[in-house]
């Protein structure tokens, strides 16, 4: 534990904590749209297990992303998962809040998990380069971000509750950074250095389709859920 002692153990500590601050806000907006819909003591549940969870797989992925990011064409697949995973958490803005219990606790688990892992893609590049190869302050500093996640999902929570615009922010967000995502991918990153504006239209594009797209669906589902209803009053009784 003598390196616990060294100055630079410290600042680099610092460096993490602070990474992990400035870029797991968006984490924090998954965890919180993905567990929404549970009943309160499920949410605490999912918040906890889902970041923990999520914690652990970055911890991974954390060792291997260097290489992993080097790979071409591995961030256009992320972002048009974070791009499906945005479009089916608004699809959800206005399902009932009675979920079965495990079932619902489950999937928001299972959301979380995976939207965090798509997500940390350039965190853990971050975290790695702070860390400089120490694995013990590398884990360290990863685990200390589990309740600064968890922090910032249980606030993010309660104002969704009271500001439900928050839901179709929170989605625009995912949209925005799978946009991100995309125009950061080794395959393309030439092409992309030479259309500057890219970085900020791709983004922006992928921000409003994942609104449009989400809410047009869940408009869909809307109306088949009226015309099954309308169907089934004008049955005869039996």
């Amino acid at each position: 534990m003598s390196f616990m002692s060294s100055p630079d153990f410290w600042i680099a500590l610092s460096q993490i904590i602070l990474i992990n601050i400035v870029l797991s806000g968006d984490n924090a907006v998954v965890i919180a749209m993905a567990s929404r819909s549970l009943p309160p003591a499920q949410q605490k549940k999912a918040i906890v297990f889902g970041s923990v969870g999520a914690i652990v797989l970055r911890v991974v992925l954390t060792f291997f992303a260097v290489y992993l990011l080097t790979l071409p064409y591995l961030k256009l697949v992320g972002a048009a998962l974070l791009f499906w995973i945005g479009i089916g958490l608004l699809q959800s803005e206005d399902e009932e809040h009675g979920l079965e219990g495990h079932a619902g606790l489950a999937a928001a688990i299972k959301t979380i998990v995976l939207a965090d892992l798509v997500m940390s893609l350039d965190n853990v590049v971050g975290v790695a380069a702070a860390a400089k190869g120490n694995v013990p302050l590398l884990v360290f500093g990863l685990v200390i971000s589990i309740p600064l996640i968890i922090f910032g999902s249980t606030l993010i929570l309660k104002l969704m509750d009271r500001f439900p615009i928050i839901i179709v922010l929170g989605a625009a967000l995912l949209g925005w950074v799978a946009g991100e995502m995309a125009v950061s991918d080794p395959a393309i990153a030439g092409w992309v250095a030479d259309r500057h504006a890219l970085h900020t239209v791709v983004p922006a594009l992928g921000a409003v389709l994942v609104v449009a797209i989400g809410k047009w669906l869940s408009g869909r589902r809307d109306q088949r859920r009226e015309q099954l209803q309308q169907a089934t009053q004008k049955q005869p009784a039996v």
